[in-house]
């Protein structure tokens, strides 16, 4: 999957089947369900699950413990954007 036909499974009701747990946070996020999207990774212990958990909590706002999941994750940087970001993980997932 593409991160163009990623987005277009926007407009879908549900995410598709298949693909991994970070990938359907992003896909929650972007749906406006950042609940959703944090309950999926908030107990997955991957760096893939902790790196989406950082970028969801720099979103929150809450940048203290935004800071802690990239260290968790093993990732300094940040995006100018937090649409740059979520884009740059998706992309960076999918080519997982």
């Amino acid at each position: 999957m593409t991160v163009a036909e990623f987005e277009s499974a926007l407009s879908l009701a549900a995410p598709p089947d298949g693909l991994p747990t970070p990938i359907v946070a992003l896909w929650c996020d972007a749906k406006g369900d950042w609940a959703r999207a944090h309950s999926l990774v908030d107990d997955l212990q991957t760096v893939d699950g902790m790196a989406v958990h950082a970028y969801l909590h720099r979103k929150e706002g809450l940048e203290w413990n935004a800071n802690y999941w990239y260290a968790r994750a093993g990732r300094r940087f940040r995006r100018p954007t937090l649409e740059a970001e979520w884009r740059a993980l998706v992309d960076g997932l999918l080519k997982r």
